[in-house]
């Protein structure tokens, strides 16, 4: 196996000039990066991570806790994080498990990354208090919990909501079904609450009959808007707690034979890429999942290099109405042959 002796011998230095170059240190001259480069090209040399962890202290490598496994909404956040962490010299490592219970904490501490960003934590999550004790950075990623501050990135769905409430009253809606989140999800009760209140600032409320909860899903929507929809009297609009949901209440429609929005609207949440396109068309409130994506990875690099030296950032994005084709005006309304312009959030 090459060693940094042996680069260093090739280019004519030591074999701490050989470690800082290929750090692309600032203390050695653009000259002294080439040769080095140079001979460890010839000789087939590759740095050794664990080498480099020893010497500063930190391996590069950042975790990414996914245990929300259906929910289509967290693949879209992996690319941003990617490449902005790769931009900042660090690694991204993908972590899958089934619930945030049992010893996680232990094999993140074991596997020597230095932080990780949580995307999936519970209200009752303890997990983000095992990650204190253990002194290991984390950033709340969408979802928060209240266990343990920490650095946040996260959304304020009350603008996006308020717009979108506004827009189906004015189309003339009345009669609201809501497919809700998990209660145990920050993201499922602040987005329940900012719908409650608005349309109950429009005088409307949802009856329970017409109330469903359940995860962030696919089967979420589709057996709840089968539900809604086979019911002797079903509701004009279907509000969905996130995009995926919404795809499932859309497929229980089309198996069901109902039309939307002829029949039925569809309102989701998150502006998933898919939600754009031409076959589905579906309104819902978005925002910019890239930019927090990034924003989180940042937050991450500089808790890992400055520790406790810094106050907790809680960065909050605005949320806006994406209108398209699956919200319209509801079939006992006369048609019309434009909708009412809306103005931007």
């Amino acid at each position: 196996m090459v060693t940094s002796h042996e680069v260093a011998r090739l280019a004519g230095v030591s074999q701490p000039t050989v470690s800082r170059a290929l750090r692309d240190s600032a203390k050695v001259s653009e000259e002294t990066k080439r040769r080095v480069r140079e001979a460890a090209a010839a000789l087939g040399y590759v740095p050794s991570a664990m080498g480099r962890a020893l010497s500063v202290g930190r391996s590069g490598r950042v975790g990414l806790l996914l245990t929300d496994l259906h929910n289509q909404f967290y693949p879209h956040v992996i690319a941003s994080m990617h490449d902005a962490l790769e931009d900042l010299g660090y690694q991204l490592v993908l972590i899958t498990e089934s619930s945030e219970a049992g010893p996680i904490a232990d094999r993140i501490a074991s596997s020597g990354l230095d932080g990780v960003l949580l995307t999936t934590t519970t209200l009752d999550s303890i997990l983000p208090i095992r990650l204190r004790d253990r002194q290991i950075p984390f950033v709340y990623f969408n979802r928060t919990s209240s266990s343990v501050e920490a650095d946040s990135v996260t959304v304020d769905p009350s603008q996006g909501i308020d717009a979108m409430i506004k827009t189906l009253v004015d189309f003339g809606h009345r009669d609201v079904a809501a497919i809700f989140g998990a209660r145990n999800t920050s993201t499922g009760e602040s987005r329940e609450t900012c719908t409650r209140e608005a349309l109950d600032t429009a005088g409307i409320s949802i009856p329970q009959r017409w109330t469903r909860h359940g995860p962030f899903d696919f089967e979420t929507g589709h057996i709840g808007a089968r539900e809604l929809l086979q019911a002797s009297d079903r509701p004009t609009v279907i509000l969905c707690g996130n995009d995926v949901v919404a795809l499932g209440a859309l497929n229980a429609a089309a198996e069901l034979g109902i039309e939307v929005p002829g029949e039925v609207s569809i309102v989701g949440f998150d502006d998933l890429p898919t939600s754009s396109w031409a076959l589905i068309e579906l309104t819902t409130v978005g925002f910019d999942l890239d930019a927090m994506s990034q924003e989180a990875a940042r937050l991450l690099v500089q808790r890992v290099e400055r520790r406790s030296d810094t106050a907790y950032v809680h960065a909050v994005y605005p949320t806006e109405l994406r209108l398209r084709r699956t919200l319209g005006r509801p079939s006992t309304m006369p048609s019309a042959t434009s909708q009412p312009h809306i103005a931007a959030p």
